[in-house]
């Protein structure tokens, strides 16, 4: 039974959701078939690029959030992408953004524990070419992927 949950939990979060068409048709008042056909087309256009679930992060051990600023090192300053895709290949890594500012990166890691996060320190945020590195720990999310908790 926990092992299913933890699978299902997995490809909830790799994206294997679907819109409910029927719900959005009544709310818009429109027939079910254009919902569909607007949604399909969105969906080849790359408009929508994903569903997904909008986890309680606590109920499945993952209620530790950390934003990570990251300065790069002098010879990575010319391909950031690099290290944002390493580091986007980290199943604890939310999201990796290139930003402007003091930091070239910005990385949301989500962990089950400070143990865990600390574990992360140590074994991926010392990759060659990050320079330095300041987390800031999430007290409580008020809203997330649009959902106010």
């Amino acid at each position: 039974m926990k092992e299913s949950r933890n699978s299902i939990i997995e490809l909830l979060s790799a994206g294997y959701c679907t819109p409910r068409l029927v719900g959005l048709a009544k709310k818009l008042v429109i027939p079910m078939t254009t919902v569909q056909y607007n949604v399909k087309q969105m969906e080849k256009d790359g408009v929508i690029r994903a569903y997904k679930a909008v986890f309680d992060y606590r109920k499945i051990d993952m209620g530790i959030c950390n934003f990570v600023l990251i300065s790069l090192a002098a010879d990575e300053y010319s391909n950031p992408e690099r290290i944002a895709a390493h580091l986007a290949g980290h199943g604890n890594v939310e999201s990796v953004d290139i930003i402007t500012g003091d930091s070239s990166l910005m990385i949301k890691v989500r962990t089950k524990d400070m143990d865990e996060y600390y574990q992360f320190v140590k074994n991926v945020l010392s990759t060659k070419g990050i320079a330095n590195t300041r987390s800031m720990t999430s007290m409580k999310q008020v809203k997330t992927e649009f959902v106010k908790t």
